[in-house]
């Protein structure tokens, strides 16, 4: 069974780092504000703000000292990694994870993350927390229902979001443990220790930016490796920002996303909302989902 890492208390300490990308500490100012307003206390990362003029938040020893700082702190029940970017894959083979795995507690966070997810529940069958980081707390953020299914996710509230319906979904039920996040780390995983067993589980997937051919491409990576053949049920979130080359790949993003599981008959829900915008739910990594892909809405309960 998986391992729930312990919810949070008022009073108890969240830790914010950077373990990939650079992010000036004038874009988590809102962010830590906000967690104090829900009651916590924060432990602001030397990542956080640091680094050099390069594209990380520190080299590859200061952010793995940080991020092990984090995880071995007792009085630190919970870590927000405050941008994903890339870089977490140079540092997660020297993590050490002894302690966490006695004291788990929730790691928060998205996109390059991705890899904390897979590597944890691949290895050590705990959950964790696919949902928004510091960024999604400016420009009034903090206010919308995203950010606010984080601290609904952290309290121990029970999940259950829904959604409308899309053209492309295939209706059904699905129960089984959601794994999943962005597209290009799942594909980037096979292979490592970090990679997903998705048989049986509810698998979600997102990515930004990516060309079309890329998308695709990525998607055949999973699909040659078994990813997709043996799913529960399959949540496409956001494809945001997609791009095309001059002689144009000749499929839309939905066209090559239907394509790619044209073959299976287990539920398919399109455009959920979990993506690279505010349009971004929390979802617990390894909890056991149930998935109802209906005629008229789709809904996502824990």
């Amino acid at each position: 069974m998986i391992k729930i890492p312990p919810y949070l208390k008022k009073g108890d300490t969240i830790g914010l780092v950077c373990p990939a990308g650079y992010m000036p500490f004038e874009r988590v100012k809102t962010c830590v504000n906000t967690l104090q307003d829900w009651g916590y206390n924060v432990n602001v990362g030397a990542t956080v703000g640091g680094g050099s003029a390069t594209y990380f938040s520190g080299t590859d020893e200061e952010r793995l000292r940080d991020f092990q700082a984090m995880l071995d702190n007792d009085e630190v029940k919970t870590i927000v990694c405050a941008r994903g970017g890339y870089g977490t894959g140079r540092i997660i083979d020297q993590l050490d994870f002894k302690k966490f795995k006695k004291n788990p507690k929730w790691i928060v966070g998205y996109s390059d993350i991705t890899v904390l997810h897979a590597h944890i529940y691949s290895n050590y069958y705990i959950a964790t927390l696919h949902a928004p980081m510091a960024g999604a707390f400016n420009e009034g953020g903090a206010g919308n229902e995203f950010v606010g299914s984080l601290k609904q996710a952290l309290e121990g509230k029970k999940i259950n979001y829904s959604c409308a319906t899309h053209p492309d979904n295939r209706k059904g039920e699905a129960i089984g443990e959601l794994v999943g996040g962005n597209l290009a780390l799942l594909a980037h995983l096979v292979g490592t220790d970090s990679d997903l067993k998705t048989k049986g589980k509810i698998l979600f997937i997102e990515d930004v930016g990516e060309q079309l051919y890329n998308l695709d491409r990525m998607l055949y990576q999973l699909k040659r490796s078994g990813k997709l053949a043996k799913l529960a049920g399959l949540i496409y979130g956001g494809f945001t920002e997609t791009k095309d080359t001059d002689r144009p790949f000749g499929q839309t993003i939905d066209e090559i996303l239907r394509h790619a599981v044209a073959e299976y008959d287990y539920p398919v829900c399109y455009d959920f909302p979990v993506s690279h915008t505010d349009r971004n739910y929390a979802l617990k990594v390894g909890v056991g989902y149930k998935l109802r892909v209906g005629k008229s809405k789709v809904t996502l309960q824990e």
